[in-house]
């Protein structure tokens, strides 16, 4: 499980525990604050989050953002 104070990037790109609908587990991070925002890498569906639930289904992280990279 992800920590909840873990830091999120916008172009992060996370594996969650459960498909998607379209198949798809991974999804890119597009809004962070008290809702974060997906989008799914496969089908380009958007949906919003609360932040406690998005780190109990996070599975693992794919790739950081380019925000990371600079730290």
């Amino acid at each position: 499980m992800l920590q909840i104070n873990e830091k999120l990037y916008l172009g992060d790109v996370v594996r969650m525990r459960k498909a998607h609908p379209c198949g798809g587990v991974d999804w890119e991070i597009v809004r962070v604050g008290a809702d974060i925002g997906i989008v799914c890498t496969t089908c380009g569906r958007r949906v919003l989050t609360p932040r406690r639930k998005f780190a109990r289904d996070v599975k693992q992280f794919v790739k950081r953002g380019a925000e990371f990279e600079g730290e």
